[in-house]
Parts: structure tokens; sequence; C-alpha cells
């Protein structure tokens, strides 16, 4: 990536009201096509949101891009429509034992508009406010409850001692999915809200410990570190899933259900792992030393966080992006090599071999600022200026063409956004011989959520975080 060593939020300022004009329109024209027992909008197609069945993970974007709206504009129709839609159809989410999403479906709504309230923008009632904490709490004790035990090992730190595990994805109770770092930020919140997840027998289960628990081992199984961990070992590459088998609990391999190979980098993943850690390291640093005693101390939760952050960060921008930081959907697909060396030319979305991925540059760039931000508050001025100058460099080519979606009559905020190119859902236009052109909800929402999170440092507004304050 070449990284624009002098930009400023204020400098993006003009491109963000940008987006949030074009915003407006998307959603109001999504709100008047979306018909509910259709199915939640997933991806578009020809430029309409489409549903498509896999899971219901998206529906908490859709109306969460409404909430978001409404924070960085103050137009109130998008906070009644992402408030009653919250109301109407989010509560299955809250209960939903069958998926590892919480933090993408209940923290972008219900917390969202707990967030909001508590900053006195809503004028929601004492009432209205314990519903949003009950909906997250009850939703970060149904996420944790996805537990698959596995065996400690010898290196593992002390503070993983009390229980090792992980939340397993929708694949079932062997599957460890890389996407779950960032939706850790359900139990984040229960725990902030002061819950107690209950098991069987009244035994009380830690919210925060699974969290780290589940932190850890995505960390060691789902991403590499360059130690040597097999031949394909190489320092910030992720798998998008880890295979366990659940008899022993034993790892057993890496496998990919969205990317190319288990030994290449599906960079959706990659970019959650990038800002899942990211953000979680501001959240412990709100975490008084007392509570993180029992897992070993504040030095090993931040040692596991900060190395696993700037792994994959490292790995984002030196080898998955082209120079405009935007990058290909796989860093190994298949016919890749027909790109020559990408990383040192513009991204193509056009190119003719391999699709790029914008929604995965939508993730990552908010990732960026937020490690960036971490490293400033522990006076790494060096560092800590590299990550923020990168995302803020993603972020700038994400709000310009091609990748901004200026056609008001195309229902996508951001283009070329890739779904699942091994199972072949990604739209082909016609003369095309590769997806281009589309978008995605969570696309759309991470580059709300990311152009907010720059308006507000722009504007000297209150920091922008997940947890209640």
């Amino acid at each position: 990536m070449r990284i624009q060593l002098d930009l400023t939020p204020t400098q993006l300022l003009p491109k963000i009201a940008k987006l949030w004009e074009l915003s407006a329109v998307k959603i109001r024209s999504i709100e008047d096509s979306y018909k509910p027992e259709n199915g939640t909008p997933v991806f578009t197609v020809e430029g309409k949101y489409t549903a498509r069945g896999w899971t219901e993970w998206t529906q908490g974007f859709q109306f969460g891009s409404a909430i978001l709206q409404y924070d960085a504009t103050g137009d109130e129709w998008f906070l009644n429509s992402g408030r009653q839609r919250t109301l109407d159809l989010m509560a299955p989410h809250v209960s939903h034992t069958g998926v590892h999403d919480h933090g993408f479906n209940n923290v972008s709504t219900y917390g969202n508009l707990l967030r909001l309230a508590l900053e006195g923008r809503t004028g929601a009632s004492d009432w209205e406010k314990e519903f949003y904490r009950m909906a997250l709490k009850i939703s970060s004790a149904v996420q944790a409850s996805r537990w698959t035990a596995i065996p400690r090992v010898d290196n593992v730190p002390s503070w993983l001692k009390g229980e090792a595990g992980y939340i397993y994805s929708f694949n079932g109770p062997h599957s460890l999915f890389v996407d779950t770092i960032r939706s850790l930020r359900s139990l984040a919140v229960g725990h902030r809200l002061g819950h107690q997840m209950m098991g069987e027998g009244d035994r009380k289960v830690s919210l925060l410990g699974r969290l780290l628990a589940h932190a850890e081992a995505t960390s060691r199984y789902g991403i590499f570190h360059g130690k040597g961990r097999d031949a394909y070992d190489v320092r910030g590459r992720t798998a998008h899933e880890a295979i366990f088998n659940v008899n022993d609990g034993a790892f057993r391999c890496p496998n990919s259900q969205q990317g190319f190979s288990p030994f290449t980098t599906w960079t959706r993943g990659l970019a959650w792992a990038v800002t899942g850690y990211a953000e979680q390291l501001e959240y412990f640093e709100t975490v008084a030393d007392a509570e993180l005693e029992p897992f070993g101390g504040r030095a090993a939760v931040t040692a596991m966080l900060r190395t696993t952050a700037e792994d994959v960060s490292d790995f984002f921008i030196e080898q998955a992006t082209s120079l405009d930081g935007i990058p290909m959907w796989d860093t190994g697909a298949g016919n890749i090599h027909q790109l020559g060396k990408y990383q040192d030319k513009v991204s193509d979305p056009y190119n003719p071999y391999e699709p790029v991925d914008s929604s995965a540059a939508c993730i990552a760039s908010q990732g960026l600022l937020r490690f960036g931000a971490w490293l400033e508050s522990k006076g790494e001025t060096e560092k800590a200026k590299h990550y923020r100058q990168a995302g803020l460099t993603v972020l700038s080519t994400l709000l310009e063409e091609p990748y901004l979606s200026t056609d008001e009559s195309h229902q996508g905020l951001i283009l070329h956004s890739i779904y699942h190119r091994p199972n072949g859902w990604d739209h082909v236009r016609q003369g095309q011989a590769i997806p281009n052109g589309e978008s995605s909800m969570w696309g759309d929402y991470h580059a709300r959520e990311a152009a907010l999170y720059v308006q507000r440092l722009a504007k000297n507004e209150p920091y922008l975080r997940f947890w209640p304050q």
C-alpha cells in the first residue's frame, strides 16, 4: 500500500459529506422496496439488494445503517426507521442460538441505540434504555453459550487456566471462524453491563473469560505468526476456519469456507481480525486491573491482543492490498498470478482474472485507525502514524469512484464487494468475466461506521466506541 502520510481526518470531511448524501438516498430506497417476508438483504444484483439464505447475519447492518445515518447527520427519519425496525424485527436475533453473529446483528442495532441514548442524542426514557440493555445482555449470553471446550497446551498463558475454548460457528462445534473475533463485541458489551451468564447447576460463567479465551484461541489457531507453524506460516496470514476434533478438543487443521484455500488468506477474514483485535485493545483499556487479575493480569492480556493486531495489520498493509489500499478477495486465489505483483499497482475491479473485495477494505480501514489510536495512547507516535495513515488512505480510496456508488438508482453504497466466491453466489454482470459492480450490506455498514469514526475525530466529537460509557 502506498500510505498517504499527510492525509488528515479533516481533509476527508468533504468526501464523507458526499457519502452521507448518497447513503440517505440508498437507505430510503432499500426501505421502500424491502419486504421482511422475502428475507434479509445481503448483496446487490444489478444494483438491487437481494436476500441469500445461509444465515441471517446482515439484518443488524441494514437497520444499524439507518441509526449511523442519524448519528452522522441528525436526520430523525433515520433514527425513527432504525429504532422501529429494531423493535419490530430484531428480537429473534437476540435469542438466536444457531449463529455466531450476535455482535454483528445486535450491537449494530440495540448497541448503537443505547450508545446514542446515553450520549443524550435521542431523548430515550430510562425504560427504553433498559430495553436496549436487556437485549444486549441476553444476546451476549446466547453468543457465549455456543462454546466448545479445548485442552490447554503447555505454553498457553496462565490467564487461560480457568477455561480454554472458543465460540463455535454456525458450521457446528468443530468450527472456529476468524469472523467471530469482531462479534466478540457482544460479550464485551454484556460484561460491561454487568451481566453474568449462568450455566448448568447455576454455574456462573464469566463473559470476560470466554471473550479472552476465544480471542486467544483465534490468535493461536486461526492466525499465523511467522513462527514455523507449518510450511505456509507467513506472519499475519489468517485462515477462515480452524477445525477441531470435538471428541477430545484437539486442533486438526486450518480450513476455509469462503476463501480460496486453507493456506491462502481470505481478506475479509483478515479484515475481521484487524478490526476485532484493535477494538478489543481499546476496550481492555477500560477494564479494571482487578478484573484482569484472575486471567493473569493486564500485561498478558495486552501482549496477546497487541501482537495479533500488529501481525494482521502488517500483513494487510504489506501483502494483501494494492497501492490504493484495496485488497484482492483472497491473496492466493487461482488466477491471481495473472495479475503479476498486484501490490505494486492501483486496484482494478474490472480486471478479467480475480475480484477485489471492497468490503474487506471497509472493515479493515477502521481497525487500522483504531490500532493507530491505541498506539498513540501508549506514546508510540511513529508506529501510531503508520497505521493511522494507512487507515485514512484506505478510507479515502473507498470514498471515491470507482468504489463509491454515485448512481442513486443503485442501492449499494460501496461497489465491488464479494460475498462467497467459491460458491459462485456473486453476480457477474453481462460483459464481465468476474463479479464486480455490486455491494454488500456488511460492506456498506462498515463504510458508514468508518466514516462516522473519522467524522467524529475531525469535528472533535466524542470518540466512537461500541461499549456503553
